[in-house]
């Protein structure tokens, strides 16, 4: 059984030892889709830290739809936040493009420019960049190497899309938020329409080992092998010098 209020309290202990560690002082820099997982963090971030030490950066491309869902979390948790529309960085990289980009180029362009946003946001106000990616969709490589899978410290990584939500309650959020339909922000689809499952149905996999359907668990197992490549430090040459 998994008990929210234990862990959320471990993981409120471990951003402030994080801080202690490895930026005394420092500010939480925290990017604000509107969705479960970033409103998580950015909480877990204000209960350890406090609000005055979290900024949240809303990074629309153009127009987004439920901005809205990320304005009402920064209110909700009282942070000040910068809105930063990253539409014209997007469109200048793609239009001095000398090929034709593929449509994942396309897709994952914003995730790597948003995380550049923030850690400009991150330097030019003493902060370190939390990562809001969870166990869930590190499994199964759901994020973009560089973009929203990037960050100083990561509080959910070990954490399934349930744990998170079950955390998310124990918060005090608005369940429009935990509850809200999970959605990439990018090609327009919903997370499980990309995936081909349900995070359900994945979570109970991840956790017991469990599922119903051989050709999604076929599918889950496939996508874990191809994308453990973005759980690993990036590999490198070793040398040893002569003596």
């Amino acid at each position: 059984m998994f008990n929210a209020k234990a862990t959320k309290d471990a993981c409120v202990q471990w951003i402030r030892d994080f801080f202690e560690k490895n930026g005394k002082g420092c500010n939480a820099v925290v990017g604000i889709s509107g969705g479960k997982d970033s409103s998580i963090v950015a909480a877990l971030c204000v209960e350890a830290l406090g609000k005055d030490r979290v900024i949240g950066v809303l990074m629309p491309c153009g127009e987004q739809h439920d901005i809205d869902m990320a304005k009402l979390l920064v209110s909700h948790l009282g942070i000040r936040h910068y809105i930063i529309n990253i539409k014209d960085a997007v469109e200048g990289v793609k239009s001095n493009l000398p090929f034709e980009p593929t449509p994942q180029t396309l897709t994952n362009l914003p995730a790597r420019i948003r995380m550049t946003t923030l850690y400009a946001v991150g330097q030019s106000h003493n902060g370190r960049v939390a990562n809001t990616c969870n166990l869930s969709e590190d499994w199964v490589g759901y994020s973009t190497r560089y973009g929203d899978a990037a960050g100083d410290f990561s509080p959910c990584s070990h954490l399934t899309v349930q744990e998170v939500k079950a955390i998310g309650r124990e918060l005090g959020l608005p369940a429009v938020l935990i509850d809200k339909v999970p959605i990439d922000g990018l090609c327009g689809k919903t997370d499980e329409d990309n995936l081909g499952f349900t995070y359900a149905e994945l979570d109970r996999y991840i956790r017991t080992g469990e599922i119903d359907d051989p050709a999604k668990k076929e599918r889950i197992d496939r996508m874990h092998r191809m994308n453990l490549f973005k759980l690993q430090l990036m590999p490198a040459f070793e040398y040893t010098p002569e003596a």
